[in-house]
């Protein structure tokens, strides 16, 4: 440790107020520690040079220092829509958050955009009489997600629109891909979510969010969408989507858990890291605008290696899991749920994505604005 000991012609002599707070404080130990370096020193005496605290030691340092930036911008707020008319339902393991039909979620979106959200990412709740095994309604002339969204760009024509594409939420088999003898089939569905894609474009729908796990899709979409006309309609590729614990409130709310065995064969393992690099790759170069981190809180490290690896925007899910353990431990007293709610965003930010979709969008824009 000599080499922190700097040479000063004044000995530092603590003033008899000084001495009175070590005491005080039982850190007069530390005064001992300066005197026995003045004997080691011949006179001269150690002192700190660099003091981090003094750029914490006021709030306007404190805010002009500020590494990472946090606002209502970097927000998107998920939605779930059900058909119907008066409809409000809170979804039991998500608190605070509903389906919604169209003329209910018409005031609410308003409010929403008052508060200063413009980005929403729309999710269908799908009757199950509308399902089969090749997801036809998800591309039906009279879908109501898809006239609902029609009915939300004719009011507001500033907000950012954002879709889920996946066979999950109209799939009777409750997977993501096409179901044959047992097992989900990756070439076979790929045409089927270009339909639905070019469907939601049609609709009105501002960023297609392929969350399915299929290889090659985005290339696909990509492709489908132009030759529909649809050039500046942008694809947010769920690219690095793990096979979480996190998702059971979302499947709650659309219903779309699947019917046997598990989604392990086409979302990622938790366990890996250099995947999601490989699956970055693919997207970018098959034409995606933006890949996405898919849980966020859990996966930190992967998007902060997006981050540092890709040259375009990195975008993370706030899955409803994640969400909902805050709700609850806030509603125990255990957690204050603003604060807890900040510190989580700021720190997806932190890591490096660029936007964040989360169930505390609309609380988060509420006390950012007081």
């Amino acid at each position: 440790m000599s080499n922190l000991i700097i040479n000063f012609p004044e000995p530092y002599t603590p003033s008899s107020s000084q001495i009175k707070i070590l005491k005080k404080i039982e850190l007069l130990n530390f005064y001992d520690f300066f005197e026995e370096m003045e004997k080691q020193n011949q006179g001269s005496s150690f002192i700190m040079n660099i003091r981090p605290r003094r750029n914490r030691k006021s709030s306007a340092i404190r805010n002009m220092l500020e590494e990472t930036q946090l606002g209502v911008q970097h927000l998107i707020y998920p939605i779930f829509l059900k058909d119907g008319k008066g409809v409000k339902e809170e979804i039991g393991s998500l608190p605070n958050n509903f389906r919604w039909s169209i003329d209910t979620l018409i005031p609410e979106v308003e409010a929403c955009m008052n508060l200063g959200i413009y980005s929403f990412d729309l999710f269908p709740a799908v009757d199950e009489s509308l399902k089969d095994n090749i997801a036809s309604y998800s591309y039906a002339q009279d879908n109501f997600y898809l006239n609902a969204i029609r009915e939300l760009k004719e009011r507001f024509p500033e907000m950012v629109i954002m879709s889920d594409v996946a066979m999950d939420p109209y799939s009777s088999d409750g997977h993501d891909g096409l179901v044959v003898d047992g097992k989900i089939v990756n070439d076979e569905t790929l045409s089927i979510l270009a339909k639905m894609a070019v469907a939601q474009a049609q609709a009105g729908v501002d960023i297609i969010g392929p969350s399915d796990m299929m290889d090659g899709r985005v290339g696909v979409i990509r492709e489908a969408l132009d030759i529909a006309g649809h050039t500046d309609t942008s694809i947010m590729s769920y690219t690095a989507k793990y096979a979480s614990a996190f998702y059971g409130p979302f499947r709650d709310a659309l219903n779309s858990a699947p019917k046997s065995g598990d989604k392990k064969t086409y979302q990622m393992n938790p366990a890996n890291k250099r995947e999601a690099l490989l699956e970055g790759q693919l997207d970018m170069e098959e034409g995606a605008d933006m890949l996405m981190v898919k849980p966020a809180l859990a996966y930190l490290d992967i998007i902060h290696l997006m981050k540092e690896n890709f040259p375009i925007p990195i975008t993370a899910y706030n899955v409803s899991g994640e969400c909902a353990m805050v709700i609850a431990a806030a509603e125990k007293g255990w957690l204050n749920y603003d604060l807890a709610v900040a510190e989580i965003l700021l720190s997806i930010r932190r890591a490096g994505a660029d936007g964040i979709l989360t169930y505390f969008a609309k609380d988060f824009a509420k006390f950012n604005k007081k």
